[in-house]
């Protein structure tokens, strides 16, 4: 008999490997689908999203908070090694990028999932944080991809 457990778990956060993979054009238009994919995600679920990247926590927590923003980190790491090699990216290091991307989404959304923030228009948001993301990995300003 299967036991049951006295609070049931927190849904698990959401693969980032989908919209970085679904999407089409290249590794920019890649970057922005999945930043844009996890912002909104962030921003819809503000609770969860303010448990997983700023809630103080036990280093039990901690600990599995490494394991979800090292899975974002290797996708977007995936992404721009393949940019890099189609030519597509300036030459960069993938896991040094990645790391900093995922480190500044997070750091960008702490204020806005906060569960004492004010309201901000989310489409704005969204907006920054993936031009923002581009012109990190590009060099280049992001009016050249459709995000």
């Amino acid at each position: 008999m299967p036991k049951l457990r006295s609070r049931p778990s927190p849904p698990e956060p959401a693969s980032p490997r989908g919209p970085a993979h679904e999407s089409g054009d290249g590794a920019a238009a890649r970057i922005a689908a999945a930043v844009e994919t996890f912002a909104r995600r962030a921003l819809r679920g503000r609770r969860l999203a303010w448990a997983l990247i700023a809630e103080p926590v036990d280093p039990a927590v901690e600990a599995e908070r490494l394991i979800f923003r090292r899975a974002y980190r290797d996708v977007f790491a995936e992404v721009i090694e393949a940019g890099v090699q189609a030519g597509e990216l300036p030459p960069q290091d993938p896991e040094l990028s990645a790391a900093a991307l995922v480190g500044a989404i997070g750091e960008a959304l702490v204020g806005p999932v906060s569960p004492t923030a004010a309201a901000r228009d989310p489409a704005s948001l969204v907006t920054s944080l993936v031009e923002f993301c581009i012109r990190s990995v590009t060099a280049k300003e992001p009016a050249v991809v459709n995000a």
